[in-house]
């Protein structure tokens, strides 16, 4: 028989519930009230978001400087007089950098990686966080390991960052789990807006990659957070691009065909990159690799070694991406940057520290837009004008190709470069690479990592049996022109509600469902993928269990 404390638990629980139930209810009813009452709170998340963000760049670029200066002035020159014992501190620290970053992965889990995927996890239902104890670790820890060399980006983290103080406050708030969805969107929308200084890119990505719903219930504090971000990201970092191309052109349309090839070139490495990321598995499940330690060490020594050969790899490579839109180098050596900086890339990432591929990603397409642009000019196609133009090119057709966001990739290249007049031939490159994907059947990289972290048990799963879940209709989709009554049934699962153009419906059976309604549905978490499967659009009928 259950214990006394074990009923009380659950009647505890069943209180909570009813009472998070009730709020929803009531936000329902009060629609216009409670999207008002989430852009504002946007704001303030975009405020604390935008304050620790701060914090982790200013810790992350001190980190970076006192690396590259540890080794310009301090350890190469000792090495090249024969005296090593520089280096050999430089190494013991290694040791202790390796151990710290390796507690903090054992202390705090889901604050290991990029933390896009753990993010999308949460919105969906899948995911639990504990958000304080990720937000330290993912700033200490993220600063750490990308300051010691290793090549990764702040975009991930800070994504996580924004998205756990979002969830800090909504749980300080006391807000329900539903209105908690929108305003982790929305904190997730500040990290990316207050990394790259992008604030359309992060409301885009946001809506195009984290939540899939363009709901004003979710636009409104989305874009109130990122625009609240970048503002106080500007105010410590000042408003300058992250990339700097001077030399930026317009392209004529008589080379478009060229952005075309680029793009279908970019999409099938997009898809080897992919593929590497996901399978690092099986390089670190060799057996010299018998803890997460010696991943971790293998990396910190990996990042070492490139220290002395190829120091333009280690890190995101925001330097790497300028001096290329600024300077023309030999084909020899940017291939052998491109093939450094693919697999450390690989490397830094596999070994699960915090940190993102992000920035490297778009670095590794910078990389392969130069070294496409060399060749194009060697043949006399182009002319040496335009090799930036080749190169963000590539680096928006690599990510759509990779992450397959390609409305976020071309605003977050165009924000990033500051230049909006090649937008057409970033928008043209984006949908080629990305339907070159597709073709070749990739799945995109977050929702691999999320798949990937479900099956394997070891992400924190979340301990909220019912949750109320907002879903759009799509155009096309099985639910399009169906009525109520004809919804394939889930168990455990009820339509509690129907918003079309901004008004309520009862859900009657008979109530025909349109392209654009958004459909409430009280379930159990273990529901929500389905659902979100059986309102999107072109999903075949043979696919609802």
């Amino acid at each position: 028989m259950d214990s006394q404390s074990e009923k009380a638990e659950r009647e505890e629980s069943r209180l909570q519930f009813n009472k998070q139930l009730f709020k929803t209810y009531l936000a329902l009813d009060h629609w216009h009230r409670f999207r008002l009452r989430l852009f504002l709170e946007g704001i303030l998340v975009g405020i604390a978001g935008g304050l620790l963000i701060a914090l982790f760049r200013f810790l992350l670029g001190l980190a970076d400087t006192y690396r590259r200066r540890l080794f310009q002035e301090i350890i190469i020159p000792s090495f090249g007089i024969s005296d090593f014992l520089p280096l050999l501190w430089w190494l013991a620290a290694l040791f202790f950098i390796g151990g710290v970053l390796y507690g903090m992965c054992r202390y705090a889990p889901m604050a290991s990686g990029s933390g896009i995927p753990q993010v999308k996890g949460v919105i969906l239902g899948f995911f639990k966080m504990k958000w304080f104890r990720i937000l330290w670790v993912k700033i200490t820890a993220g600063a750490l390991g990308i300051g010691a060399g290793l090549s990764l980006g702040r975009e991930g983290p800070s994504i996580q960052i924004g998205a756990v103080a979002a969830q800090g406050l909504s749980r300080l708030m006391g807000r329900t789990r539903m209105e908690e969805r929108y305003l982790i969107t929305s904190g997730a929308s500040a990290g990316l807006a207050a990394a790259f200084n992008a604030p359309l890119a992060g409301t885009m990505f946001a809506l195009e990659e984290l939540h899939r719903n363009f709901s004003g219930a979710v636009l409104l504090p989305t874009m109130a957070s990122a625009i609240s971000a970048t503002i106080v990201s500007q105010f410590f970092f000042g408003s300058a691009t992250s990339f700097s191309f001077p030399l930026l052109v317009h392209l004529p349309s008589e080379y478009l065909w060229c952005v075309a090839l680029i793009a279908v070139s970019c999409g099938f490495a997009g898809i080897v990159f992919n593929y590497g990321l996901i399978h690092m598995d099986a390089f670190y499940g060799l057996p010299i690799f018998r803890s997460q330690y010696m991943k971790i060490m293998f990396a910190l020594f990996a990042a070492t070694i490139l220290a002395f050969t190829l120091p333009d790899v280690l890190g995101g490579g925001n330097f790497l991406v300028d001096s290329l839109a600024k300077a023309r180098y030999g084909f020899g050596f940017l291939a052998a940057l491109l093939l450094a900086k693919f697999l450390f890339t690989l490397i830094s990432y596999g070994c699960g520290v915090p940190g993102g591929f992000f920035l490297p990603l778009l670095v590794i397409g910078a990389l392969i837009g130069s070294l496409e642009g060399e060749l194009l000019i060697s043949a006399g196609i182009l002319s040496a004008l335009y090799l930036p133009n080749i190169i963000i090119i590539a680096m928006v057709a690599f990510f759509a190709a990779s992450i397959r966001a390609p409305i976020t990739g071309t605003l977050l290249i165009l924000e990033m470069t500051g230049d909006f007049h090649h937008l057409t031939a970033l928008a043209l490159a984006s949908a080629v690479a990305y339907v070159t994907a597709e073709l070749l059947k990739g799945q995109p990289i977050y929702d691999s990592l999320l798949k990937k972290s479900l099956s394997n048990g070891s992400t924190p799963v979340s301990d909220e049996e019912r949750n109320i879940l907002e879903v759009p209709v799509g155009s096309g989709s099985i639910l399009e022109n169906r009525t109520v009554e004809e919804i394939p049934r889930l168990s455990h699962t009820v339509l509690v509600n129907i918003k079309r153009q901004g008004a309520d419906m009862i859900p009657d059976p008979d109530t025909k469902l349109l392209s654009g309604d958004f459909l409430y549905f009280l379930t159990e978490s273990r529901h929500t993928e389905e659902i979100h499967h059986l309102c999107e659009a072109q999903i075949p009928k043979d696919h609802i269990r």
